[in-house]
């Protein structure tokens, strides 16, 4: 029997990213507002202090600040015809655990989609035609345009003090950005990171072939900043410890840094931590939510009433929560109905390695997102006919750290131990470059998120289920633009070079990178979406859905910047549309 607390004006489930702008911004109207998070408070002075926070064997390898899996895990399988198994240790990607979330551990790699990303299938059928889309896809258009959510993308790059160089400033192609993204009202509020010598041999190559790079934008902060919230940062020093850890700096973009300094000063906010939300509650007609029930630490069950839920968590969790809630109805494949779980989606990868001779690189002296990119070849900034694929990715040359307990790259046809090993580990160590490919990712019928018959969690709840496979059309990309990247590996003086692409089924078990999204997607019309514009639930007005989890495909790139942008979209429609008048910000 759950015990009932006084009612809040907004109970938010999750304290990353969104959960932590959202319950600032919130909290700065007077309203009541309680954040309830999973896992631990995490603090930068107190949780990555400069002298441990650089420890790989706890953070890079043992995983000290992810998701275990006996908190939550999920079943994966590739197709509807295999009986899906439980992950028993993260590996293809790394849910955060704690106050932060996934935005504590992030490499820092911010981007803006192209404005032909928000209508994709319009633009695709447009150009090339319907046959051009691929088989069994259920690709849609975004409710909302690049230059609606221009702004919005403006608000969370000055919150998180992006560095980088515009590339098209109010219409007008500026030298040494990225000349493809969309127009942006200002520069970037700092200046990129400095870029090493493999980066320096990338722009050359790639430039020389006809290609436009440019440095990448970067949550690892080229100068000492304050946002607009009054919170201070400090410049990158290059350690190469960014992904899977906190940085002790003061850094690296994280709501730790950017938002949690003010939001805990508010005196109408409340932060509960290692507290399970295990379902939202709603009234008898299941047409509006009443709050949230949750498990504390010790195991007891609270029931917090509230007018306003917000679901902040991790995209994966928020699509679980809401078919656990009975939130919009599930997705069935077979009839392709439903929309709860519908168009998941993943990110797609490919590259070249080239090891030199006669140059020399330093990949310790790293940040996550320090890296020279170019977009010729993403979204359809190429001609993509007679290709036989949708979609592309952003080539990029980077390191991200050149950390002693994983990071030995040896040539290929090295043995896997021993002395023949280990002078290829020393000799290659500063003579190796990679050309990395970040690919987009379609969704189609058969990719999708349920909840499994078979297995359940500690509190007795039914495992989400995965269901995904690449499919022809990311593989065939995937391999195209390994070969354009090979040429540019080439290009930068590599005497060998070796491609990778996508290879066999998916798997859960190498890590490639964090970006699920998809499953509560984003739309104008209820049968193909769970959300409206604003992320607002179509069947429950007053539940709002943030994250990735809105996607309805995935661009080739990075997803932070743009769950940051929605977030503000539609911390923008609740402030100054439904706090005035409750109800459906978008009719049916």
């Amino acid at each position: 029997m759950s015990r009932r607390l006084p009612r809040k004006a907004v109970v938010i489930v999750g304290l990353g990213w969104t959960g932590s702008i959202m319950a600032y911004e919130l909290a700065k109207t007077g309203l009541d507002v309680v954040a309830i998070e999973r896992g631990p408070w995490r603090d930068t002075a107190s949780d990555f202090n400069i002298g441990t926070a650089a420890d790989e064997l706890r953070y890079g390898i043992r995983l000290d600040l992810f998701l275990r899996t006996k908190q939550e895990t999920i079943t994966a399988r590739n197709n509807m015809s295999q009986t899906a198994l439980p992950i028993r240790r993260w590996g293809a990607f790394l849910p955060g655990n704690g106050v932060g979330g996934a935005g504590v551990h992030w490499n820092g790699q911010t981007w803006r989609f192209l404005p032909d990303d928000f209508r994709i299938r319009s633009h695709m059928i447009e150009r090339y035609g319907e046959k051009i889309m691929p088989a069994d896809n259920t690709i849609q258009d975004w409710p909302v345009s690049y230059d609606e959510l221009e702004s919005s993308y403006d608000r969370f790059e000055y919150l998180a003090g992006i560095s980088g160089k515009a590339g098209n400033l109010r219409g007008q192609i500026q030298p040494g950005g990225n000349p493809f993204e969309g127009a942006r009202m200002r520069e970037f509020p700092t200046p990129p990171l400095k870029q090493g010598y493999a980066q320096d041999l990338f722009t050359k190559a790639a430039a020389e072939k006809g290609l436009h790079p440019f440095p990448r934008p970067s949550a690892n902060i080229s100068t000492a900043y304050t946002n607009p919230y009054g919170c201070s940062m400090a410049p990158c020093t290059y350690c190469g410890f960014c992904e899977r850890f906190g940085c002790a700096n003061y850094s690296k973009s994280t709501p730790q840094t950017c938002v949690l300094p003010v939001l805990m000063r508010e005196p109408t906010f409340e932060a509960r931590t290692e507290c399970e939300v295990t379902k939202v509650n709603l009234s008898a007609d299941g047409k509006r939510a009443t709050g949230v029930t949750y498990v504390d630490r010790n195991g007891e069950e609270w029931e917090q009433p509230a007018d306003l839920v917000l679901l902040c968590a991790y995209g994966l969790f928020n699509v679980r929560m809401m078919l656990l809630s009975g939130i919009g109805k599930p997705y069935d494949p077979n009839r392709n109905e439903g929309v709860v779980g519908r168009n998941y989606a993943y990110q797609c990868g490919g590259g070249a390695t080239g090891y030199f001779e006669d140059a020399k690189f330093n990949p310790f002296a790293a940040a996550g997102s320090l890296g020279a990119a170019a977009d010729d070849y993403n979204s359809d900034n190429f001609d993509h006919g007679g290709l036989g694929f949708v979609g592309g990715g952003s080539m990029t040359c980077a390191y991200t750290n050149g950390r002693p307990i994983a990071y030995h790259p040896v040539p290929p046809g090295t043995p896997n131990w021993g002395s023949k090993w280990k002078r290829a580990v020393r000799d290659t160590y500063q003579r190796v470059a990679n050309v990395g490919v970040q690919g987009s990712v379609m969704s189609y019928r058969g990719c999708y998120l349920d909840l499994d018959p078979t297995y359940k969690d500690p509190l007795g709840r039914p495992l989400m289920r995965m269901t995904f496979d690449y499919q022809d059309n990311e593989r065939k990309m995937s391999a195209w633009m390994s070969e354009r990247s090979n040429e540019v590996v080439k290009a930068m003086g590599a005497k060998q070079t070796q491609m990778s692409r996508l290879n066999g089924p998916w798997s859960v078990v190498p890590y490639q990178t964090t970006h699920n999204t998809g499953g509560a997607v984003m739309g104008s019309n209820p049968k193909t979406s769970a959300v409206n514009r604003y992320l607002q639930s179509w069947d429950v007005p007053n539940v709002f859905v943030m994250g990735a989890s809105a996607f309805p495909q995935n661009a080739g790139y990075n997803p932070t910047g743009t769950v940051g942008a929605l977030t503000y979209w539609a911390l923008d429609a609740i402030v100054g549309q439904y706090l005035k008048n409750p109800g459906a910000l978008v009719q049916a």
